[in-house]
């Protein structure tokens, strides 16, 4: 089986609350503990744009906090600007594929920065798959339901 790298993309302002992250942190609580007490300066990486953080949830698997949007998109809210920042995914992802590489793992996400963050996939997958299958990584991406 190996390590496995689990991705997801989180807001830079600290906010916790809906999309991925709600599964996700009913089944392994410590990812929204973790990344709140990140957002409050708690950690030593800094809160920004672009950073990672990795929470080992079990043995090999690793949930990988990535802040990938600035801000949220609010109901109602002209979404011309989306809080995607495909940079900042970028960097990310560098972060984790030198992650995945130092520990032999496999890197698994939903299809990341599309859903709420209002990213377009087709230029988030070119990232994936520059930053990460490029560089002879393992990924899947998976479809929610």
């Amino acid at each position: 089986m190996g390590n496995k790298l689990l991705v997801h993309v989180c807001n830079g302002i600290g906010a916790w609350g809906r999309g991925f992250v709600l599964p996700l942190a009913q089944r392994f609580p410590e990812t929204a503990r973790r990344y709140k007490a990140w957002a409050a300066g708690e950690e030593t990486t800094p809160f920004a744009l672009g950073q990672v953080q990795f929470v080992e949830v079990l043995p090999g698997l690793i949930i990988v906090n990535l802040i990938g949007q600035h801000d949220i998109a609010r109901k109602g809210q002209d979404l011309a600007q989306p809080p995607i920042r495909y940079e900042a995914i970028r960097e990310g992802l560098k972060q984790v594929q030198s992650e995945a590489e130092r520990i032999g793992a496999s890197v698994h996400m939903p299809r990341i920065g599309a859903g709420l963050a209002g990213g377009d996939w087709a230029v988030i997958e070119a990232i994936i798959n520059e930053e990460l299958v490029g560089q002879g990584l393992d990924v899947t991406v998976y479809d929610l339901a």
